[in-house]
């Protein structure tokens, strides 16, 4: 006769049994230990190349940015610029944050970080004439108004400090949206792309003044 065959259960013995436990704990803890010394690792090279928190201090940028303004700014493009070897130059009409050692002559902090908007890019005649702005390039010899043509001129007051300015390679001519309270290229001329950290990306408080720019 045959006999029915039998299932057969391997048991662990207890000391084998506390053994695995103790290896998990100890991997459970290593995780740990891992994530808490990568997070600010990760963190700071966020900060760094990706995105970065700004709060607006001044009225340079009224009436599209306020005083205490929170917002995020958007670092990436400006970091592959520079890990390829390029010049990052944003779009006309961008607003970007950048420093200029400049400042100092103005009696600002030179390593201030400021906030601005892109009027004029490489190649551009900046012409400032009875308060009004006049850009000549290859695309339009006789001139164009990017107050009157992009949507940002809608809250533009009219533009003081008469001047021309041309602007060189790699360079950008930059605008406070406040004109008669704005220390920009009007006074110390376009801005080397070098300096640019990054373009605005989203205004994320006061709540109610959420937008994306």
């Amino acid at each position: 006769m045959n006999e029915a065959p039998t299932n057969t259960v391997q048991r662990t013995s207890v000391p084998e049994q506390q053994k695995a436990k103790g290896n998990d704990g100890w991997h459970s803890i290593a995780s740990t230990v891992l994530i808490l010394l990568l997070a600010p690792i990760i963190a700071i090279f966020l900060t760094v190349f990706v995105f970065q928190s700004y709060q607006v201090d001044g009225p340079s940028m009224e009436a599209t940015l306020h005083n205490n303004d929170r917002l995020i700014v958007w670092k990436l493009a400006r970091s592959w610029a520079k890990l390829t070897h390029h010049a990052y130059i944003p779009k006309r009409g961008d607003i970007i944050v950048f420093t200029d050692s400049r400042l100092g002559q103005f009696g600002q902090d030179p390593d201030k970080q400021l906030i601005k908007r892109v009027i004029g890019l490489p190649g551009d005649k900046v012409v400032v004439s009875n308060g009004v702005v006049t850009l000549y390039d290859t695309q339009h010899p006789n001139g164009f108004r990017p107050d009157a043509s992009l949507p940002y001129g809608k809250i533009i007051p009219i533009t003081g400090i008469d001047g021309e300015w041309t602007v060189g390679n790699n360079q950008v001519f930059v605008m406070g949206d406040n004109r008669s309270n704005s220390l920009d290229s009007r006074l110390f001329g376009p801005v080397n792309a070098n300096n640019i950290i990054g373009k605005l990306a989203v205004r994320v408080l006061p709540a109610n003044t959420i937008e994306r720019f």
